[in-house]
């Protein structure tokens, strides 16, 4: 029935092309295509969201990015993972370009990244942060005069009991064409340098904070810590991984590293300013440096610092006798149960081998007890794989697992993070070099209550009184 209609149909369709064909110029014609056209508002296929329109054909239209000035100058670090929020800049008599970021990253990290990248490109550092949670660097390099303020800035939108924090960081330059002018070619006739003093000063368009006087190296500096050593310290920490140049200067300004010992002249170089980072470091060398790093950081605590052992002690190995120049330290390790011996309860333990080379799995197990203050966990294989998961986990010998697994347990200040990174292999009879030794002594506690060496350094220059300085 329907296959007769099928002739009827056809032709009506025909009739009705004709028809649009030929009277397409008419009025009538025009509002029928105009009521079948497409809207034109949808024709970029955008969705409105929130008063703007997205879609392929608005991508960034409505959003300009933010760049840095063309000049914007390449010595001064810039933190990668931070979004560039606003640039302001110099205008008028304010020579400052101000340029703001913000990082989703913790301050700390911030800081720390600013820290080494300041101290290891050569920059005079006039001020740094007091803290690692917040706080203002201030340098300089040549002509350039920097500022870098950074600051944890709280997200009003974070999830009930699951805190965000994202970072806000500021840097602030003196162009270099500014600097030198101000600093080279003052007035002659109302020059600063007639008076003995060509600094900006506060309230000056060229201050951006404290800039020490041209003969600043013969002055006496009143700075509330003293700036961590440079790379000058040791000639050679260049050749350290660059993540761990930090910790170095840090503890050798706690002096840390007794470079002149006698044991120290018969096992590394003689010349004292030669580090040598990636020297395999002695079980006796680490044993020193552990003594001596905590003791440091807990200056001002006595309860919690290690004592030496007398010398009429009876030795707990065999081969470090009492007249062994670091028998105090050995002894007391072992006498205070932070290191194995038979007075711990390993009794096959008879040898400390204090000149074979110090492995990972020591490394950590001796650290430990100094960290967590308690005794450490019990452990087993798995719990170490399902942790870290170290591919090579099965090789750790049961008495260090313990501590490898409480080390797990201190999250971002974990030894093994700091020092090796990320991995998935401990090799624990690996030898330990003398850089790695060094950032493990660099903290001390459990995340969120230990005692850097930055603090300690803040400690040492804490006022006294008859001697004895103030408690934390």
């Amino acid at each position: 029935m329907f296959a007769c209609k099928r002739p009827t149909v056809f032709l009506s369709l025909a009739v009705l092309m004709t028809a649009l064909t030929a009277c397409s110029s008419s009025p009538s014609a025009k509002n029928w295509e105009q009521s079948l056209a497409a809207d034109p508002q949808l024709q970029d296929n955008s969705v409105v969201f929130g008063g703007r329109k997205e879609g392929a054909g608005q991508v960034g239209q409505n959003q300009p990015s933010v760049q840095l000035p063309a000049d914007f100058p390449k010595e001064i670090p810039i933190y990668t993972n931070a979004q560039l929020q606003e640039v302001t800049p110099a205008t008028g008599s304010d020579n400052r370009v101000s340029a703001r970021w913000l990082s989703s990253e913790p301050s700390n990290f911030i800081i720390g990244f600013y820290r080494n990248q300041l101290q290891t490109n050569n920059w005079q550092i006039l001020q740094q942060p007091t803290d690692d949670a917040e706080g203002t660097f201030e340098a300089r390099r040549n002509d350039l005069l920097v500022k870098v303020a950074i600051q944890p800035k709280s997200v009003t939108n974070a999830a009930p009991n699951q805190p965000q924090t994202s970072t806000l960081l500021k840097i602030e330059y003196t162009p270099n064409s500014t600097a030198s002018t101000a600093t080279a070619q003052p007035d002659s006739a109302n020059s600063p340098t007639a008076t003995g003093n060509n600094i900006p000063q506060p309230g000056e368009p060229q201050f951006i904070g404290p800039v020490p006087p041209a003969n600043w190296a013969t002055q006496p500096t009143n700075t509330a810590v003293n700036p961590a050593p440079t790379t000058s310290t040791f000639s050679d920490l260049n050749k350290a991984p660059q993540q761990l140049r930090q910790y170095i200067q840090d503890l050798a300004a706690l002096d840390i590293f007794d470079l002149n010992s006698a044991s120290t002249k018969n096992n590394s170089s003689p010349t004292t300013n030669q580090f040598e980072p990636n020297k395999i470091i002695t079980r006796r060398e680490y044993a020193r440096w552990l003594v001596a790093a905590n003791n440091a950081m807990y200056a001002n605590n006595l309860s919690k610092q290690i004592r030496l052992a007398a010398e009429t002690s009876q030795p707990a190995f065999s081969d470090v006798p009492a007249k062994d120049p670091d028998f105090p330290i050995i002894q007391g390790l072992a006498e205070a149960g932070l290191i194995p011996s038979p007075l711990s309860g390993d009794a096959t333990t008879v040898l400390f081998r204090p000149d074979a080379p110090l492995i990972r799995e020591q490394l950590i197990l001796w650290k430990l007890p100094l960290d967590t203050r308690q005794g450490l966990p019990t452990a087993n294989l798995e719990a170490v794989k399902e942790t870290w998961g170290f591919q090579d986990a099965g090789k750790i010998d049961p008495k260090a697992l313990r501590a490898v697994l409480a080390d797990f347990q201190n999250g971002e200040q974990a030894n093994i993070r700091r020092v090796f990174g990320y991995t998935t292999l401990f090799q624990p009879k690996k030898p330990v070099t003398r850089a790695e030794a060094a950032a493990t002594l660099w903290y001390f506690g459990t995340q969120g209550e230990g005692i850097s060496a930055v603090d300690a350094l803040k400690l040492q220059q804490t006022p006294t009184v008859s001697g004895v300085r103030s408690p934390n």
